[in-house]
């Protein structure tokens, strides 16, 4: 059994150097999976976990997102990063005890972003997202655990690149040890990030097919991610049997599906 403290040793070692990828599951079979393709590390994803649950990104419940963070961690010998949205709470106090709650689920690092989740007003006001990422480091302090400062302004309509940079170095400022704008996916923008945070590592989200890992590491990049893009592949599967089902009367798609001793082989071991 690796110990938690391993995985986070381990997952503070990946992020001194090279370039690594830390794709996605969104439950215990696919971080199974995963596992057994040799990625050193894994990391949830808000989305795809929402999905999971009958819900919409963004809206499963604090208690929910722990214990998915605890499956996870103790499912597989790997270290985990978590998605915790926006820390589940606005004023840096609140987000520091949930934090502590986070970290002790196993987790070997965990990420905060600055999106409020008002489309009116987005982002968080500068100061007092810097001040939610402070209070995150102080509750991962001590704990061996990563902290990950997450800039949402690409996915929420903000794509100001100066703005971005600005508020990625005040996490890093803040006690961030990787930092992280999910959206960004030009070689200009990539670029600008890592110089500016130097050399505390980057994580890239890949979501679709717009470059590869030699380009990305050839940037600088440390760290590449791919959110739900790998839950979506498989719910793109699922719908497209299904409604071929439901509307064609035919099973074409079904052929095209993994044998169920393929999958079961996967988890025998389990």
């Amino acid at each position: 059994m690796i110990s938690t403290e391993q995985k986070r040793r381990t997952f503070a070692g990946l992020h001194a150097s090279g370039c690594f990828v830390i794709p996605n599951p969104w439950d215990v079979g696919s971080a199974r999976y995963l596992a057994g393709l040799g990625f050193p590390a894994l990391a949830t994803t808000s989305s795809g976990f929402a999905w999971s649950k009958g819900r919409s990104d963004n809206h499963v419940t604090l208690d929910q997102a722990l214990a998915h963070f605890t499956e996870l961690a103790s499912a597989v010998g790997l270290p985990i990063n978590a998605d915790f949205e926006a820390g589940f709470a606005v004023e840096p106090g609140a987000v520091a005890a949930n934090v502590r709650r986070a970290v002790a689920t196993g987790i070997a690092g965990v990420s905060i972003e600055d999106s409020t989740g008002d489309p009116a007003s987005p982002l968080f006001d500068r100061r007092l997202a810097a001040e939610r990422m402070a209070a995150a480091r102080e509750a991962v302090a001590g704990s061996g655990a990563l902290l990950i400062g997450r800039s949402e302004g690409f996915l929420v309509g903000r794509p100001d690149l100066d703005e971005t940079i600005w508020r990625l170095v005040a996490y890093s400022e803040a006690g961030a040890d990787c930092l992280y704008a999910p959206g960004i996916r030009t070689a200009e923008q990539i670029a600008a990030v890592v110089g500016a945070v130097a050399p505390k590592p980057v994580n890239v989200l890949v979501s679709a097919d717009w470059t590869t890992v030699e380009e990305l590491a050839a940037l600088g990049v440390r760290r590449i991610s791919v959110g739900g893009a790998l839950a979506r592949a498989a719910w793109g599967g699922f719908m497209a049997a299904a409604i071929e089902i439901a509307r064609e009367g035919t099973f074409q798609a079904l052929g095209r599906a993994a044998p169920s001793a393929a999958v079961n082989g996967l988890f025998e071991r389990a």
